[in-house]
C-alpha cells in the first residue's frame, strides 16, 4: 500500500552535518504522520523525530532537539531529516516510518504501519 525508501546515510565526522531523505510511493494519501527512528547495534529502536503531513506540527526526541530538523515536501512525496552537530552516539541505522492513524503519541514504533529498509549513519570522533 505504501513503500518508503531512505537514502543519504554515510560516514560523517563529529560536529558535521548529514541530510537523510525518504521517498514515499503508493497510497500516500492515507498517511497521517511520518517519522524517523534509529537503532544502534544491540539497542532498541528509538524515536528521533516526526511530523504531520497536514499542518505544521513537529516532534523531536530530547537527544536531538536543537540539532536535527524534520521537514517534508508533500508535492514530491519526500520527508527529510537534517542532522547537524552530529555526535558519535548518533551512530545507528535510521528508518523512515509512516502511519495512517492518530494514536495520541508519535513516539511508539508499534504505532507506525510502514517502514523503509534503513540507511546507516556512522559518526566518527
Amino acid at each position: 500500500q505504501v513503500q518508503l525508501v531512505e537514502s543519504g546515510g554515510g560516514l560523517v565526522q563529529a560536529g558535521g552535518s548529514l541530510r537523510l531523505s525518504c521517498a514515499a510511493s503508493g497510497r500516500t494519501s492515507s498517511i497521517y504522520n511520518m517519522g524517523w527512528f534509529r537503532q544502534a547495534p544491540g539497542k532498541e529502536r528509538e524515536f528521533v523525530a516526526a511530523l504531520t503531513l497536514s499542518g505544521d506540527s513537529t516532534y523531536y526526541a530530547d537527544s536531538v532537539k536543537g540539532r536535527f530538523t524534520i521537514s517534508r515536501d508533500n508535492a514530491k512525496k519526500m520527508v527529510y531529516l537534517q542532522m547537524n552537530s552530529v555526535k558519535p552516539e548518533d551512530t545507528a541505522v535510521y528508518y523512515c516510518a509512516a502511519r495512517r492513524y492518530y494514536a495520541g503519541t508519535v513516539y511508539r514504533d508499534g504505532d507506525y504501519d510502514y517502514w523503509g529498509q534503513g540507511t546507516q549513519v556512522t559518526v566518527s570522533s
